[in-house]
């Protein structure tokens, strides 16, 4: 795992070091620069050795020098690759880098070898015969890129703190990202915070031909539902997908450093963590918790029972708020976007936790995206009907009363889910998914940054796939939101900087191709079935962990912000009365404002420490 920054154009060697030590902490063990001055051509590396430590400094290049690379990722299926290449005459020049198999890939297939590939990848690739730059990013978008296209210059990095450190980087904030940002609690691509620069989205390509300077974007992949009625019988299925599981999580166990598992206690993990057992020595397998003080968002004795079971090496810590308060600005003088999700905090500190012990670290990110995993999911034939029968009158009378419920800062506590669900149903069904997850309503928005903005602007990714699911089916229609834009720009940007601050590799085997594919045919009574929610994995789980954590009630891995902006010790900063209103509702017990306070923190800090 590494970060990668480069340009053509304006900008000179001082500026590229600037771009690679903005992210030294993505890799820690190694840097590397090439520059072909003649072309305005800059590559820079910063690397985290993780896989044949002697033998993949980057940027690599061919024998003949003619193609070069730097690249943050792995690739699971680069053994098999390796061998195929071989076969057709390829010559390797190190052992078992997989950085090496992309250069020959690319030579040997072109840009579709990317089609190939089994993993997560940020990559660039420079052909100086072609005089081109190929960027790629992986399906599902687990490794970050951004890119901007200013005043003659092209530039990417892995974060948009490398870019800034490039003199002819944008300084704005846009307006427009950042009403999604309060819309969403998350940026979705290919908005960034900064005005003209760009997310490269998940599954796209990106070609920068240097004679024609005009980058050149090209989707290579996308999610899409395709339900295909399975010919096997139910358990046949789920022998099925174990299979598959069990390979992905096989995959994801190489490395020639030591590596351990994320484990929560929740079916994901814990099934990631009972198949790891298998392929490693009894008791060598190392496991990670974080616990709260909060009781409602504490799962230690969960994940402690799947350690004893499985007999792992495992390892807690606990966080209270002095641990936060104390981890805050470390995470702010990094972050180089505003990240919505308050559990950005605890992974953080479970990523430092883990670090200390192993350099790469296995988690369960994807089952509830695939899988129709979250709470939403078991609300939606109830909004259905609600939405169809109920007049709009009465229903804001309802909501009117249920905002007078006592205020409960409890993991997922009643009161909150009843207040999400009826500010969603406010909505048309296609806003129901990003007014549940966002910070403040379209209205809302309004009065806090002006405008009004229209609503099919401001969701018009929600809409936009909504309308576009192939399937009319409501439950079809939230997993593709929630798998093509809150896991991409919510969950795995949350993990990757959490993590990557902490120079830690994080690989999530529940979004190995293989899976993925078995996951998009699958028709959704399989996922959701009668009140059940991940119905065929929990099937497959059980053939290897008790029926007390296969079924066991879903906590989510929140983190206790409410309470914390409660007690006065944390708070946004900012003297805007719109901001300081919510707060002092939200202190009083009025209202429960947890998640705009986040985010309005995030944002704020971010903005001191990247614009001022």
């Amino acid at each position: 795992m590494c970060g990668i920054a480069g340009f053509v154009g304006r900008g000179n060697r001082t500026d590229l070091e600037r771009m690679t030590t903005a992210i030294a902490h993505r890799g820690p063990d190694a840097e590397g620069h090439w520059i072909d001055a003649g072309r305005g051509v800059h590559l820079g590396h910063r690397r985290l050795s993780i896989i044949d430590l002697a033998g993949g400094a980057q940027p690599m290049w061919t024998a003949d020098q003619r193609i070069g690379i730097i690249y943050n990722g792995e690739i699971y299926n680069h053994d098999g690759l390796r061998e195929e290449l071989k076969a057709r005459g390829c010559v390797f020049q190190t052992d078992h880098s997989d950085t090496e198999v992309l250069l020959h890939a690319y030579l040997e297939w072109g840009d579709d070898f990317v089609h190939r590939l089994n993993g997560m990848w940020a990559f660039a690739i420079y052909d100086r015969d072609a005089g081109r730059l190929f960027l790629s990013r992986d399906r599902f978008g687990k490794k970050p890129l951004y890119w901007f296209h200013e005043r003659g210059t092209f530039a990417f990095a892995s974060e948009l703190t490398a870019l800034l450190a490039h003199p002819v980087c944008p300084r704005s904030v846009s307006a427009t990202a950042l009403r999604k940002f309060f819309a969403y609690a998350l940026i979705p691509a290919p908005h960034s915070i900064l005005e003209r620069v760009w997310k490269l989205p998940a599954g796209h390509n990106l070609v920068f031909d240097l004679r024609e300077e005009a980058p050149r974007l090209e989707k290579y992949w996308d999610f899409l539902l395709e339900p295909i009625e399975p010919a096997q019988k139910e358990d046949a299925l789920a022998d099925e997908l174990l299979d598959l599981i069990d390979r992905a999580v096989t995959r994801r166990l190489m490395a020639d450093v030591p590596l351990g598992i994320f484990l929560s206690g929740g079916i994901d993990s814990s099934l990631t963590a009972a198949l790891a057992a298998r392929h490693v020595p009894a008791g060598a397998l190392r496991t990670f918790s974080i616990g709260f003080t909060e009781a409602s968002f504490d799962e230690l004795a969960w994940a402690n029972r799947v350690a004893g079971l499985l007999g792992t090496n495992h390892q807690t810590e606990v966080l209270d708020l002095d641990k936060a308060l104390e981890a805050l600005p470390q995470i702010f003088e990094k972050l180089d976007e505003p990240q919505g999700d308050g559990s950005l905090l605890p992974t953080w500190l479970l990523s430092r936790f883990t670090r200390r012990h192993v350099a790469v670290a296995l988690g369960g990110d994807g089952g509830d995206e695939l899988f129709a995993g979250y709470d939403p999911f078991l609300a939606l034939r109830k909004a259905e009907a609600y939405a169809k029968l109920m007049p709009k009158p009465l229903h804001l009378a309802i909501r009117l009363l249920a905002a007078r419920l006592p205020v409960s800062h409890a993991n997922l506590s009643l009161d909150f889910k009843i207040k999400r669900t009826l500010r969603g149903l406010s909505h048309p069904p296609a806003l129901w998914n990003p007014v549940w997850l966002g910070a403040l309503e379209a209205g809302e928005i309004a009065d806090f940054l002006g405008g009004p903005q229209p609503v099919e602007e401001l969701y018009s990714e929600a809409i936009e796939l909504w309308e576009s699911c192939p399937s009319r089916d409501v439950v079809d229609r939230t997993l593709q939101f929630y798998t093509k834009v809150y896991l991409p720009d919510g969950i795995l940007a949350k993990v990757d900087r959490a993590s990557m601050m902490n120079s830690l590799e994080v690989r999530a085997p529940l979004l190995d191709r293989d899976v993925a594919d078995f996951a998009r045919r699958l028709p959704h009574r399989f996922k959701l079935r009668r009140g059940a929610t991940k119905y065929l994995l929990k099937r497959a789980a059980a053939r290897v962990l008790p029926a007390e954590i296969v079924h066991r009630k879903k906590k989510g891995f929140g983190s206790p912000t409410g309470p914390w902006f409660r007690s006065g010790r944390l708070a946004p900063a900012g003297t805007d009365p719109f901001v300081r209103r919510r707060l002092a509702a939200h202190r009083a017990g009025r209202s429960d404002d947890r998640i705009f306070l986040w985010c309005q923190l995030m944002f704020e800090q971010w903005k001191e420490r990247r614009l001022s």
